[in-house]
């Protein structure tokens, strides 16, 4: 039987991830719900206009019945920021809609994997897990999925290679205490720093700063230029997806609740985790210097500190 995506909340974000995830064909049917019926309607409208060029994706807007069997559900909904409101605020306000639209998907579809984009999407991965009951490797946050690739991506620029042959990882917040592992990237089997050196490519401290700003300061420059970052995402949201679908095991740095990371117990941050049907069903640690280890820890200490600080 083929499988169905529920998507609750069709913004760019929202839309971009249905729309990718419909060019894709990983999924059979994708609902689209939003509390703006016509928003919804429309999106799935035009959606459904572009798969006949890529694949037989049945894509239709509804109410939260519609999720019935739904295997992954992707909630993108939430409140934006008033002016003057404090970030805990605003936090409290999302958890409110969160509580809303958890309620619902769990009574429709209780057997759903609930990913999660909304932001900060790390305190929003755990507020799900919170409010969900569900285990912690049934409520997945996208994370720094999105910059792990731009990571990626960059040193293949340097390089000359494939994007793909690059495996390297962010962890942590997915937001500004980030950390690039530069402990441990490799192209392919053979370390960066030493497929660097053979082909005249040095990562130098000048190369490294200036990839970290590359990816640490993306979305302020897209969200500069055009308001908002969603084709990224979009495609990282359908990239976990199918990794759900297809019962891949694929390591992804995706958010989930964490045991304990560099000391900081039950926190929502990202490391790789590994990702298949059932869930997250591993974490990876990678090995750390003491700089990356102490920025992880205060990456973690951060998000802790904010998720115990809310109601």
């Amino acid at each position: 039987m083929a499988a169905t995506v529920g998507v609750v909340g069709v913004g760019l974000v929202g839309s971009a991830a249905a729309y990718a995830i419909a060019l894709s064909g990983i999924a059979g049917r994708i609902v689209l719900v939003d509390h703006n019926a016509a928003l919804a309607i429309a999106q799935a409208e035009d959606i459904s206009h572009a798969v006949p060029f890529a694949s037989s994706t049945q894509v239709e807007a509804g109410g939260y019945d519609r999720l019935s069997g739904a295997e992954v559900v992707i909630i993108a909904a939430g409140v934006n920021q008033k002016p003057g409101e404090t970030r805990l605020d605003l936090l409290a306000r999302n958890a409110a809609v969160f509580a809303d639209v958890l309620a619902e998907v769990r009574r429709i579809a209780p057997d759903a994997i609930l990913l999660i984009a909304t932001n900060p999407v790390d305190v929003m991965t755990e507020i799900t897990t919170r409010l969900s009951g569900l285990p912690p490797g049934r409520v997945i946050g996208s994370g720094t999925v999105l910059d792990t690739a731009r990571f990626r991506s960059l040193l293949g620029q340097h390089l000359g290679i494939a994007p793909q042959s690059v495996h390297a990882y962010v962890l942590g917040e997915h937001g500004d205490s980030e950390v690039l592992a530069w402990s441990n990237p490799r192209a392919g089997s053979v370390a960066i720093r030493d497929f660097a050196a053979q082909i005249g490519a040095a990562i130098t401290d000048e190369v490294r700063a200036r990839i970290d700003d590359g990816v640490r300061r993306a979305a302020y420059r897209i969200i500069a230029g055009k308001g908002a970052t969603n084709y990224g995402i979009g495609a990282g949201l359908m990239r976990i997806t199918r990794a759900i679908l297809r019962d891949e095991g694929a390591v992804l740095s995706v958010s989930g609740r964490a045991a304990n990371v560099c000391g900081i117990t039950d926190v929502a941050l990202s490391i790789p985790r590994v990702v298949g049907r059932a869930g997250i069903t591993a974490e990876l640690m990678p090995d750390l210097d003491s700089v990356e280890a102490a920025a992880l820890f205060r990456s973690a200490r951060l998000l802790k500190d904010t998720q115990n600080a809310l109601p």
